[in-house]
């Protein structure tokens, strides 16, 4: 039990995807204007991640590695995760239309989002077991959430008091999450490597 809690402490908060390894920036600064987009996609991300984790694990182990097929590792990942993407895309589009709209063209690249094909790799490079790869992949993708609601909710209450022109826009945002960064690093000494 202890192992699983160090594996969620140090995926949300010490080693988080966006803030302390600079992966899957793009839907952060993307979708981030609005809390509802936000959430949107970060239960997009949360589906995505977690279910990529648990196949992708299953396929490395049981036909990759026995078949000798590891070298395909990167693009059947991907094949799978471009899958869950797929069919989060459909059931948005079919059931919340104003939430499919309102992600855009962000939706579609969770399929190369960084984070999601990273945390599948970071599981087999691991070495961990299946049901750690699975909490592995929840806690990484629990933290982008995270990132990416504190982030918006700091962008909304910036853009309200209306900063310089100079830094209007994307400028205010990329130093509002450089600082954000800054303040994930603090929960570094909580997990030791």
């Amino acid at each position: 039990m202890t192992d699983y809690l160090l594996i969620i402490v140090s995926a949300v908060l010490v080693n988080n995807f966006v803030l302390t390894r600079f992966l899957g920036i793009c839907p952060f600064l993307g979708v981030s204007r609005s809390l509802d987009t936000a959430l949107g996609m970060s239960g997009a991300v949360i589906f995505v991640m977690t279910s990529a984790s648990a196949v992708t694990w299953l396929l490395q182990s049981y036909i990759l590695d026995p078949l000798g097929l590891a070298y395909l590792q990167t693009i059947a990942f991907i094949l799978i995760i471009a899958s869950f993407v797929q069919l989060v895309e459909l059931s948005l589009k079919r059931f919340l239309p104003a939430l499919h709209a309102g992600l855009g063209i962000y939706l579609p690249l969770i399929t190369t989002n960084c984070a999601v094909l990273g945390v599948s790799v970071l599981n087999m490079q691991s070495e961990r077991s299946f049901p750690e790869a699975c909490v592995f992949g929840f806690a990484a993708s629990l933290g982008f959430a995270l990132a990416l609601t504190i982030f918006t909710g700091l962008r909304e209450k910036i853009d309200r008091c209306r900063p310089p022109r100079a830094f209007q826009g994307v400028a205010i945002g990329l130093v509002t999450a450089g600082l954000l960064s800054l303040a994930f690093m603090g929960f570094a000494s909580l997990v030791k490597q």
